[in-house]
């Protein structure tokens, strides 16, 4: 924890340095440049939700949850301040290498990778890119594909959209080609803070022990105009993910039991056999997005199809099929699928601009009968949506940016097929205000 303050005051040192020189005395040619924010969020919500990191990262509203004369426990209302988002990033030059510019980012904040470590220093992006004329190659940890950073929604919220947006970082490496407007992106990843749940819990384990990685393919095209401040972009891809819940079975040969010899009980433990198991779980995904923006306002919209998307912050994961050998218990297992929407609308104002962002997302069940269990994300619920206008006024490094955030969930009964029924909507307003100062 001290560690990541050091780091902390000496990356703001070493910015003020740099950014005191003038262009009568240029920085070096290679080296690193920090920069960053300081952020205070201030969050209200008009009940409990399903959240990460004390309320600051919100999905949902939580279910109903009658007492015993029927009143809702989770109609409560909640207030936090919080300072976690914090960050720093440091933009790092260096001289040419296989014919080839080079480049590295490092960015850090103080969001903790667990609740449990909350308000400690955490790594979000890590990586090194080898830039030639037409191809890139980066290495390292960065946004996982289907979340496009140069298309991506501008909620104040820290959850960026989600969990109707995909939201992930990998460890990847990560090769795009371009030829003419079009850019082909190829990307094979591994999990690390986003990761699959299973029947250990939220684990990369079930990834890794697929061998094969995450796989990813994304075309895009794009025309950009600096001069009248236009761009276009559209682009779609497709996600390949291969887990393997488990190594091995377990099969219950002789249940426990107790007997009684001479008036002592005597504990007898049950009997088991294990068998090696690789039976694995694929699932695909799809998204889509475009991008248009004029001199006055810029448009975003947004759509994904997927499968098994509990590691992207998503609804969603897998479920149990059937038990396929009773004799050995092997199973075989389901993706959850759901289909997700969203558009953003913004004007481009440098002090004063307006944005309102819209989404839906909807659970697929699995397609076929299944017997459980589910190792999900909102496996009773049927839909989601929300909508969160918003203000940003900048004054030359600050700015104050207040929201409010309406998430609805649709809580229901879960049937055979992992689809939900019967369905009632839950909703939460979140009125959040963001303070920044940018260095």
């Amino acid at each position: 924890m001290k560690n990541g303050y050091v780091l902390f005051l000496l990356g703001l040192t070493m910015s003020s340095q740099l950014k005191a020189q003038t262009a009568e005395t240029k920085p070096p040619l290679f080296g690193i440049s920090f920069s960053g924010y300081v952020k205070t969020d201030l969050i209200y919500d008009s009940r409990q939700t399903i959240n990460l990191r004390e309320g600051h990262f919100l999905l949902y509203p939580d279910v109903v949850l009658p007492d015993a004369i029927g009143k809702d426990i989770n109609a409560k209302e909640s207030f936090n301040i919080l300072s976690i988002q914090t960050r720093l990033a440091g933009t790092i030059t260096g001289p040419d290498a296989l014919g080839a510019k080079t480049s590295g980012y490092i960015e850090a904040e103080f969001f903790g990778s667990t609740n449990a470590n909350i308000n400690s220093f955490r790594l979000r992006h890590a990586w090194v890119k080898l830039s030639w004329p037409s191809t890139e190659l980066l290495v390292g940890q960065y946004w996982h594909p289907m979340f496009v950073a140069a298309c991506a929604p501008e909620p104040v919220s820290f959850n960026t959209g989600a969990p109707f947006v995909v939201f992930s970082r990998n460890p990847q490496v990560r090769l795009t080609q371009s030829v003419g407007k079009f850019k082909f992106q190829l990307v094979a990843m591994e999990q690390l803070d986003f990761m699959s749940t299973g029947i250990d819990g939220t684990s990369p384990k079930y990834l890794r022990n697929s061998v094969i990685p995450e796989l990813n393919f994304q075309v895009q095209y794009g025309t950009k105009n600096e001069t009248k401040g236009t761009e276009f972009l559209v682009g779609a891809g497709i996600n390949y993910l291969v887990l393997t819940p488990l190594l091995a079975t377990t099969v219950t040969l002789k249940k426990a039991y107790d007997t009684v010899v001479n008036g002592i009980v005597v504990h007898h433990n049950a009997i088991t056999s294990s068998y090696k198991s690789n039976q694995t779980i694929a699932g695909i995904s799809e998204n889509f997005f475009l991008k248009l923006r004029i001199p006055r306002f810029t448009f975003k919209i947004g759509a994904l199809y997927g499968q098994n998307t509990y590691s992207y912050t998503m609804l969603g994961g897998f479920v149990v099929k059937s038990i396929t050998d009773p004799a050995t218990g092997a199973v075989d297992y389901a993706n959850i699928s759901i289909a997700s929407a969203w558009g953003d609308f913004s004007t481009n104002g440098k002090k004063l601009a307006v944005g309102i962002f819209g989404a839906y997302c909807r659970n697929l069940g699995a397609g076929a009968q299944v017997t459980g269990p589910f190792y999900t994300r909102g496996s009773n619920i049927d839909y989601l949506y929300r909508i969160s206008p918003r203000l940003i006024l900048n004054v030359n490094k600050f700015r104050f940016a207040p929201e409010i955030e309406y998430t609805v969930a649709a809580y229901g009964k879960t049937n055979e097929k992992g689809l939900v029924s019967d369905s009632k909507e839950i909703g939460n307003f979140r009125v959040l205000i963001g303070v920044y100062y940018y260095f």
